[in-house]
C-alpha cells in the first residue's frame, strides 16, 4: 500500500525512492510486524483470557505438560495480524506471488480458527472432523495449482541464458539446469506438499516456542531465496530460476519473521498463549505455498527438516503400532520422545532450532553447491 501511495512520489521527496529496494521494505514489514505483535498480543491475550479461551492438554502428552493447562490458545489470531498488516504496507500488492500468499494465510487461518473454535468454544474434543480439515487443505492446494497453472510468471522463466515453460516442472538441488516434470500429477503434488507442511507445523507445535522458532528460521531461509529468484543478476550468476517479481516474497517473509519474534515473546517457555491451529494451519500452508511459488518444493524437506521430522515420527509410530504392536518411539511426535528421555523442554526446543538453522544454511548452500 506504502509501495503504491509514496513510491510514485520520489521525485517529490528522494526519501520515498528507498520503497523501490526490496531489502528495505522487507526490513521494514520485519520491524513493523515486531512492533505490532508487542502492541496487540496483550490486547489479544486478554481479551482471550477474559473469554476463557484456553487450552486442553492431550492425554498423549508427558505428565509435565499437565500444568499447561488453561494456558490461552489462538494465539494465531496476533500472527495473522502482524503478518499480513506488514505485508499490506510495504509489499507490492498488484503482484501474483503476494496475493496468493496472503490468500493462502487467510484460508488456512479461516480452517484453523474453525478447528479452535470447535474445541475451546463449542468443546467438542477434537474440534474440527478431520476429513473437513482435510478437504480444506486439500482444496487451497488445488488453488495454488490451478493459479500457478493458468499464470503467465511461469511461461518464459530465464534460467542461466536460456527460457523455459515451467509451469509443472520443479528444480533440482545441488544440480544445475536439472527440472522435473510432473505432468499431470503436479497438482496432487502440490496439494500433498500444502497438506503435508501445514499439518507438520501442526504437530511440532507442542513445545513453548518450537513451531514459532522454526517457522522463523525457514523464513529466513525463504526470504533469501525468494530475493535472489527475483534478482535478474544474482540468479543469472548463481544460474537459478529467475521469476519476475518473485522478489516481493522477500516482503512477506520479512514480516514472517517479525512476527514470528514478536509471537516468541509470548510464547516462550513458560507460553503466556499457544497459536493454536489458527496459527499452526496458516503458517504450515504459507511456508508449503512459497517452496511451491519458488519452484523450490524439493527443497522443502531441506528448509523444514524438523517439521518432517515430526510428521514422519507420528506416521512410523502409528504405522508400526498398527503392523507390529509395537511403538519405535516413547511417544510421538519425535519432541516428545526426547522428553520422556529426561532432557527438559528447553533443550528439546534450543536443539531443535540448532537443526533448523543448520539446514536453513545448507538450503542456501544449495543455490551455489551446484
Amino acid at each position: 500500500m506504502l509501495y503504491h501511495l509514496l513510491y510514485p512520489l520520489r521525485n517529490v521527496f528522494i526519501g520515498f525512492n528507498l520503497l523501490g529496494y526490496i531489502t528495505v521494505r522487507a526490513a521494514s514489514a520485519a520491524i513493523t510486524a515486531l512492533f505490532i505483535t508487542l502492541i496487540i498480543g496483550p490486547v489479544i491475550l486478554k481479551w482471550l483470557v477474559k473469554r476463557g479461551l484456553s487450552e486442553e492438554i492431550r492425554e498423549d502428552t508427558p505428565d509435565t505438560h499437565q500444568n499447561k493447562k488453561g494456558t490461552p490458545t489462538m494465539g494465531g489470531l496476533i500472527i495473522l495480524c502482524s503478518l499480513l498488516i506488514p505485508t499490506l504496507l510495504f509489499a507490492r500488492l498488484d503482484n501474483h506471488f503476494i496475493q496468493l500468499l496472503i490468500f493462502t494465510t487467510l484460508f488456512m487461518g479461516g480452517v484453523g480458527f474453525i478447528d479452535d473454535y470447535l474445541k475451546v468454544v463449542k468443546k467438542y474434543p477434537k474440534g474440527l472432523i478431520a476429513r473437513y480439515k482435510l478437504m480444506g487443505q486439500v482444496t487451497i492446494g488445488i488453488i495454488v495449482a490451478v493459479v500457478i497453472t493458468l499464470s503467465s510468471d511461469y511461461s518464459n522463466v530465464l534460467i542461466g541464458s536460456s527460457h523455459a515453460d515451467v509451469h509443472w516442472q520443479t528444480s533440482v538441488p545441488f544440480f544445475k539446469n536439472l527440472l522435473i516434470n510432473f505432468g499431470w500429477f503436479y497438482f496432487p503434488a502440490v496439494v500433498l506438499v500444502i497438506t503435508a507442511t501445514s499439518n507438520a507445523v501442526n504437530l511440532t507445535d507442542g513445545l513453548d516456542g518450537l513451531a514459532i522458532g522454526l517457522v522463523g528460521i525457514a523464513a529466513i531461509a525463504w526470504a533469501g531465496m525468494s530475493y535472489v529468484s527475483g534478482h535478474i543478476k544474482f540468479s543469472e550468476y548463481l544460474n537459478v530460476m529467475y521469476f519476475s517479481g518473485a522478489g516481493e516474497i522477500t516482503i512477506f517473509c520479512g514480516a514472517l519473521v517479525g512476527a514470528s519474534l514478536g509471537f516468541l515473546w509470548f510464547n516462550s517457555h513458560p507460553a503466556s498463549v499457544f497459536m493454536g491451529d489458527t496459527g499452526a494451519l496458516s503458517l504450515g500452508g504459507v511456508i508449503g505455498t512459497i517452496g511451491v511459488l519458488l519452484k523450490k518444493e524439493l527443497l522443502i524437506p531441506i528448509v523444514g527438516g524438523v517439521f518432517v521430522a515430526e510428521m514422519v515420527s507420528v506416521v512410523l509410530q502409528v504405522g508400526s503400532y498398527r503392523l507390529r504392536g509395537k511403538r519405535i518411539f516413547r511417544m510421538a511426535p519425535i519432541h516428545h520422545h526426547f522428553e520422556l528421555l529426561g532432557w527438559p523442554e528447553q533443550k528439546v526446543v534450543v536443539r531443535f532450532w540448532i537443526i533448523g538453522i543448520i539446514l536453513a544454511m545448507l538450503s542456501l548452500g544449495t543455490f551455489k553447491v551446484r
